[in-house]
């Protein structure tokens, strides 16, 4: 009988709400990993998350590290604590895996960067949305040529309710922190560098976000290196629910990722037809990507190259970093202007 192959062993750094979320779903079983410890700065959070798992509680990412049955590390920490952990994790010669952003500074990203390729160990950056079933179906259109000669990329991402107000202060901003997920998408989606951002963004939602010098309403257009253009629409509260769309237009057509409802019943009454909600909170709709992309990190820790590299994560926060620019000074900023 042919042994099973080894499952590698995670240890979680963070055990905050996206933490928690990693650790569930590598402890309900992701094939080719298994949950080996947690750690976090706050030792109470850690050890809540170790007992309702029943998995090791590490007191530091330095003694997580040394244990024998990690075998590589998901950084779902502060996001000013990624890069100095990734140093650390990568001198240890473990392979990692680094929710976004990686850093809201561009040079503790090459500071990463750097160490990453003297150590030659992986990372793949937590953009989990392209393993959505849905947008990968859209990329995949269009990679493989099926709508043509690539137009337009239109992509909507609007949020249930706004974060709490004691995040917005170290968040780094709608485009570093939520926008972001969409410059990846339109990088994967398209195939294409990004060359010119414009970005404008209000308060509608609340002035707290004013407060903050931040935006809670925002529309992107993003110009890129083949010629394609693609709009984003951003909102903090979108009070129907987690709305998240990508469409590609083409020469020969198009191709449109909707919102899965909760269930695909449709009741007919006097009133009129209706169908069931979308899903309210990412936790729900995106789910099954979560689970790709621990399928993904498997496949790395094993041996195969990373599917989003800390390049990608740089090039997402230099498009991060011109949005802001051009929102804040009311014009068109090439990306250019930020690497120089």
């Amino acid at each position: 009988m042919k042994a099973a192959a080894k499952a590698f062993g995670i240890g979680v750094i963070g055990c905050g709400r996206i933490g928690r979320l990693h650790a569930e779903l590598l402890a309900s079983g992701v094939e080719g990993l298994h949950l080996a410890a947690v750690c976090d700065a706050v030792p109470q959070a850690a050890a809540v998350l170790g007992s309702d798992l029943g998995i090791a509680v590490a007191d530091s990412p330095t003694a997580l590290l040394k244990r024998a049955d990690v075998d590589a590390v998901a950084i779902c920490s502060t996001t000013e604590s990624h890069v100095d952990l990734l140093v650390e994790v990568a001198a240890a010669g473990l392979p990692a895996f680094v929710e976004k952003p990686v850093s809201l500074s561009l040079p503790e990203i090459d500071r990463a960067i750097e160490a990453v390729e003297r150590s030659g160990t992986a990372v793949q950056v937590g953009f989990n949305r392209r393993f959505d079933p849905s947008h990968r179906a859209v990329a995949d259109a269009v990679h493989g040529g099926d709508i043509g000669e690539l137009h337009l990329l239109r992509i909507t991402s609007r949020d249930p309710a706004p974060p709490p107000l004691e995040y917005l202060a170290g968040s780094g901003g709608i485009f570093a922190d939520m926008t972001i997920h969409d410059f990846d998408m339109a990088r994967f989606v398209s195939g294409a560098e990004v060359e010119r951002v414009y970005a404008a963004g209000a308060v509608r939602i609340d002035d707290a976000f004013a407060e903050h010098s931040d935006w809670d309403t925002a529309v992107i257009v993003l110009t890129h290196a083949d010629g394609t253009i693609t709009t984003i629409d951003n909102s903090r509260e979108a009070v129907y629910g987690y709305d998240q769309r990508v469409e590609a237009f083409g020469s020969g057509g198009a191709i449109v990722s909707q919102n899965p409802p909760e269930h695909a019943a449709v009741r007919y009454l006097r009133e009129g037809a209706s169908t069931a909600p979308m899903p309210w909170f990412f936790t729900e709709r995106y789910a099954d990507s979560y689970r790709a992309e621990w399928r993904a990190f498997a496949e790395l820790v094993d041996g195969a190259p990373s599917p989003i590299t800390l390049t990608d994560g740089r090039a997402c926060a230099v498009i991060a970093e011109a949005a802001t620019r051009s929102a804040r000074e009311g014009r068109a900023v090439d990306v250019a202007e930020i690497e120089n």
